[in-house]
């Protein structure tokens, strides 16, 4: 049990060193491996690798990241901003809530929060600050937009945790659905309330928007908007109905996406290389981290971790409230020095069996530490969304600037995971209503 007890100190200043996390892993894993397997170490680690590298479920994610890496060059990225710009423009503080809105339809069609920030980044940045939107809004705005496709399904880390805790994916899926939305619409309404208080100062210059003809713009609306809803559809209304798995219904997105980068005329075998060689890259890098955790879990586990885990929430007389709370401060904690993906790998495998013990619905209790990761998504100073907008960002726009913009997005988050936490059927009603309907 002592030796579990070092297990994740020494995880922690490998990965703080530089070391990459799937080698941290591996690396603690193979050390406290031989205190308890001794020469068959390496024998047991495998079997762990394997176990991961075989699970059906987790196929999904290249498909996944498949289908974001082609939506990113399919051209529709731009199209819908310009309908949010369009239709949200007018609105106080309007080509903020724009970013929001386009944050969330894309999320909802990628399932990747780096493309997509980096996407609406990319595209919102030169809008913004040509309208002299303030530096830290700009940076808040692209981070929490962009952290969205964490919360809105399909998501990857929906899909990952769903496989580790042994649930539904579809049921997780739906469950963070309305917790999604209330996410966004806490965005919105603050951005509105900002935009009323603190508008951008007034820009000389003509709004191409405004005088676009109202044909034109329902054209563009029309051939932008509705494209992406039917893909939205076909990959979450074939999931949640029980018609396809996630492997099949993130292949069925895969395949919508590259049927509209055909009908935008942006397909070239170019592009699909470069699409590919992205899917590759972020799918071993995942997969590695996923393979490298399971070790890293069956080694903590068989050294005792799971008794002294028992042993300090036991000791500490928790209720169901202080268990919950206590396991999502954990995961908030990991968050401001790991990624989501080891994040996930280590708290699921080591949360999951005291939650059913506890009798706590697992949809609801994966919702909230869904939230709890895209708010350490946002939160430094391991705050990946700052680091996607910096490898992006103009030189006026400083790291200070970007973490001041993200403080309002994360105490919305955190309103957000109160709200779910007090009224737990904004996250376990869906599921009872459309899941395998």
């Amino acid at each position: 049990m002592s030796v579990a007890a070092f297990m994740f100190p020494v995880l922690f200043l490998l990965v703080l060193a530089g070391i990459p996390v799937a080698f941290s892993l591996a690396i603690v894993s193979a050390g406290a491996g031989l205190f308890v397997f001794g020469p068959n170490t390496f024998a047991q680690l495998y079997g762990s690798f394997y176990a991961a590298a075989t699970n059906f479920i987790l196929a999904a994610i290249p498909m996944f990241v498949l289908m974001g890496a082609i939506l990113e060059r399919s051209g529709i990225a731009e199209r819908l901003f310009k309908v949010m710009q369009i239709w949200l423009g007018r609105l106080p503080g309007g080509l903020a809530v724009a970013t929001i809105a386009m944050g969330a339809i894309f999320a909802a069609a990628a399932g990747v929060v780096g493309a997509v920030e980096v996407m609406i980044g990319m595209m919102a940045i030169p809008a913004m600050q040509r309208f002299r939107y303030d530096n830290s809004l700009i940076a808040g705005t692209i981070c929490a937009g962009g952290s969205l496709g964490t919360m809105i399904p399909p998501s990857v880390i929906a899909v990952m945790y769903a496989s580790l805790a042994q649930m539904s994916v579809g049921e997780l899926l739906a469950g963070m659905m309305l917790p999604g939305l209330l996410m966004v619409a806490l965005f919105i309404g603050y951005l509105i309330a900002h935009g009323m208080i603190r508008p951008p100062e007034p820009v000389a210059e003509t709004d191409e928007v405004a005088a676009m003809p109202l044909a034109d713009k329902l054209r563009l609306t029309v051939t932008s908007l509705l494209p992406i809803c039917a893909l939205i559809f076909a990959v979450l209304g074939s999931l949640l109905a029980g018609i396809a798995s996630p492997t099949e219904a993130a292949s069925v997105g895969a395949v919508g996406a590259l049927l509209l980068c055909v009908c935008y005329g942006r397909f070239s075998i170019a592009m699909l290389r470069e699409s590919l060689r992205i899917t590759v890259r972020i799918s071993a890098m995942i997969l590695l981290i996923v393979a490298a955790g399971t070790m890293f879990m069956g080694t903590f586990a068989a050294n005792g971790g799971s008794r002294l885990i028992r042993g300090a929430v036991e000791g500490a007389g928790f209720g169901d409230t202080g268990v919950i709370v206590f396991f999502l401060a954990i995961v908030l904690l990991l968050g401001f020095v790991l990624d989501w993906t080891a994040n996930v790998l280590i708290c699921v495998p080591l949360f999951t069996p005291f939650i059913r013990q506890a009798g706590i619905d697992p949809v609801w209790f994966g919702t909230m530490a869904i939230i709890v990761i895209q708010t350490s998504y946002l939160t430094p100073p391991m705050a990946s969304s700052i680091f996607y907008l910096k490898s992006i960002a103009p030189p006026d726009m400083t790291y200070g600037q970007m973490c001041r913009g993200v403080v309002p997005f994360i105490l919305l988050q955190l309103a957000t995971l109160a709200i779910v936490a007090l009224y737990p059927p904004i996250a376990t009603w869906l599921p009872d209503q459309i899941v395998g309907f």
